[in-house]
């Protein structure tokens, strides 16, 4: 690959170099042929005059113009010009073409021939004028002889110094490109370490850092698809082992099959269809075919159900829900159900962080074009170096946790694709021993 672009780089450099070579021989061409053209009138017209000096001169000596005619064939062949001269009734005397006709007609204007102090014409002198044709032939030979072989010599070592450049910068721009294409051959087979350093800070540059901020996601998204793999089989292997083990105890007489043996039976089947669901629900809402039935309503109303369905747990846990709402907010397009859903998740997870005598405050409240909705709790809060990576797969700021009181760390990232499918954004604040805040924004569809 960077042999080809070295080659085009070759021949844009030798293009570039040919068509100024040529631009300038045509322009220069144009001016000599101008020039000839002006020079080629100032000799013809010195030559008329020396002629017609030396006509009159040989007219005085002999009063009639025989024998003229050597003289006219002389003269076309020295000036390489037809030349004809007629007397003053316009019968043609003398012709260096040969062509001694009666008459000579031509467009071209005449010179007039006359002898020194006396009236009258003795004859008239015509000088046919070289062609454009001729005039250009003469520019070229003169370019090409006096000035080509200039061209052609700068011509060459043009090229060879665009040989030399562009193995230079070949080697200056290829060498990043060869090192992103080399990272990119063995990004794409699986090493997601790989890194381009490149010092240069223009568009290779720029294009380097791209790679490299890639690879950085890259590498993180394998890195979270493994620990999601890990964390899966780790969170079906518990419930699996403890159905198994029930069973085999029952099978071996060791646990009679009785009502509590069922009943731990049915919790650890119901553990692991919550943990499927989640994840069905999850891969769905990340491919964005989650079904959502969206309809106008009012939050406070949602708000206030699901804080009634959850007071009989945090109750049971001595915590305390208590709302901060206003008297009216805008109507919300929303499918109720799931926004629902969001709410139950973070109050699940204020109980859980929460202790006997704790609080949580869920308030809502009107911004620029979104409803802003806030789940605030005053336990334990959330360590900072966690708090970046509540909403991912599987995470538990409690690794000690087990799923009974620590989930299986979905909830979270459930909630955030939800809140994302309706066009709005999750947060989360957080002080470590004062408690934690989180809150979602929904876009209002009224006033």
């Amino acid at each position: 690959m960077t042999g080809k672009l070295q080659f085009r780089l070759l021949m844009a450099f030798t293009l570039v170099i040919l068509v100024t070579i040529g631009a300038v021989l045509f322009f220069v061409n144009e001016s000599t042929k101008d020039e000839i053209r002006r020079y080629g009138a100032r000799v013809d017209q010195l030559r008329s005059l020396k002629m017609e000096a030396e006509l009159s001169r040989f007219y005085f000596s002999n009063r009639e113009w025989s024998g003229i005619q050597p003289l006219i064939v002389q003269w076309g062949n020295l000036y390489d010009q037809r030349i004809v001269l007629t007397d003053a009734e316009g019968t043609v005397v003398a012709d260096s073409a040969g062509n001694l006709s009666d008459r000579y007609t031509t467009k071209s204007p005449g010179r007039t021939l006359s002898l020194p102090f006396q009236t009258g014409t003795i004859g008239i002198l015509y000088v046919t004028p070289k062609s454009s044709s001729e005039l250009s032939l003469e520019s070229l030979q003169l370019l090409f002889g006096a000035i080509g072989r200039y061209f052609l010599w700068g011509g060459l070592i043009a090229v060879v110094i665009a040989l030399i450049i562009t193995s230079f910068l070949s080697r200056r721009i290829l060498s990043p490109v060869k090192a992103l294409t080399n990272a990119a051959r063995r990004l794409g087979g699986g090493d997601f370490t790989q890194r381009v350093e490149v010092k240069d800070k223009s568009e290779l540059g720029e294009l380097a850092n791209t790679f490299n901020t890639m690879a950085d996601n890259l590498e993180h998204a394998e890195e979270l698809r493994k620990n999601m793999v890990a964390d899966i089989a780790h969170e079906l292997r518990t419930p699996l082992s403890n159905i198994k083990g029930y069973l085999e105890a029952t099978r071996d007489g060791v646990v009679s099959a009785d009502a509590d043996t069922i009943r731990k039976l049915d919790e650890e089947a119901t553990l692991l269809s919550r943990l499927v669901d989640d994840l069905q629900e999850l891969s769905l809402a990340e491919a964005g075919e989650l079904k959502l039935v969206f309809q106008s309503g009012d939050i406070t109303d949602i708000i206030a159900q699901t804080i009634e369905m959850m007071q009989a747990k945090a109750a049971a846990k001595g915590v305390k829900i208590s709302t901060t709402l206003p008297g009216k907010l805008p109507t919300v397009s929303m499918d109720t159900h799931r926004i629902s859903q969001v709410l139950r998740i973070l109050l699940e997870n204020a109980i859980t962080a929460t202790s006997p005598g704790d609080s949580i405050e869920v308030s809502a409240q009107k911004r620029a074009e979104f409803i802003e909705v806030s789940v605030t709790d005053t336990g334990e809060g959330i360590p900072v170096g966690d708090l970046p990576y509540i909403f991912e797969r599987f995470y538990r700021v409690d690794k000690s946790r087990t799923r009974a009181t620590g989930g299986n760390g979905l909830g979270l990232t459930i909630a955030r694709r939800l809140v994302e499918a309706h066009g709005g954004e999750i947060k989360a604040e957080s002080e470590p021993g004062k408690g934690s805040r989180f809150n979602f924004t929904l876009p209002f569809s009224g006033k």
